[in-house]
């Protein structure tokens, strides 16, 4: 008979990094723009899609790299933000990895107290956790092919923000009975949700960007 094994649960500091542009026309007490890359992507491509966003140049932008980086069959270093192994504390662990970027994006920022967070794909589900858990009051979410985390549904989202919600028709993931029903369960806690549909796959599109700035032109008056 095989011996028992234990499994041991062992807290390690490991330094994350998040990539910060000032845009053009963003003067004092700017709003902030705080985004989430995709699984495999890195926070290079996600800052760039940042900066794309009619309207971004009013905003601090910041792109989050993932905690767990490896390589591509190239030796690209990308990241993703979790698997299903040890789920809950990878969870608590990337909320509070947020939290802490984005005090320290605030202290060099002062009076930036208008935010947004951005995902795409994986990271649409840090968006959302980042609004409902990381202690920092945000004015919106913007969330592009990426479900809302399941465990928002048992949450209560009160005074939770805006969300607009982007799917490609030709999306495969992230597909119209996912997307319903999302909407319908934030709408259900009083959520404004506002969704975008628009010609693409899984993926940024120009008409999907131009959703974007009028959305962050909005709850950012």
């Amino acid at each position: 008979m095989p011996a028992p094994v234990e499994s041991l649960s062992i807290p390690a500091l490991v330094h994350g990094t998040a990539l910060v542009s000032r845009g053009e026309a963003a003067g004092a007490g700017a709003p902030l723009l705080v985004g989430f890359h995709g699984y495999g992507e890195a926070a290079e491509r996600h800052l760039a899609e940042l900066a794309r966003i009619p309207g971004s140049a009013r905003f601090v932008r910041c792109a989050v790299q993932a905690l767990h980086p490896f390589y591509t069959r190239s030796e690209e270093v990308v990241a993703s933000w979790m698997t299903r192994f040890d789920r809950e504390r990878a969870i608590a662990d990337n909320v509070a990895y947020v939290a802490a970027a984005v005090a320290r994006l605030k202290a060099a920022s002062p009076g930036s107290e208008r935010l947004v967070y951005v995902g795409f794909s994986q990271g649409g589900a840090m968006a959302y956790r980042a609004a409902a858990a990381a202690g920092h009051r945000a004015r919106g979410v913007i969330a592009l092919g990426s479900d809302v985390p399941p465990e928002l549904g048992g949450a209560d989202l009160a005074g939770f923000p805006a969300v607009l919600v982007g799917r490609g028709r030709a999306e495969q993931w992230y597909d119209e009975g996912k997307m319903t029903r999302d909407i319908e369960m934030l709408r259900g806690k009083g959520v404004d949700v506002r969704p975008c549909l628009y010609d693409g796959g899984h993926e940024w599109t120009d008409a999907f960007r131009a959703a974007a700035g009028e959305f962050l032109a909005d709850v950012c008056r």
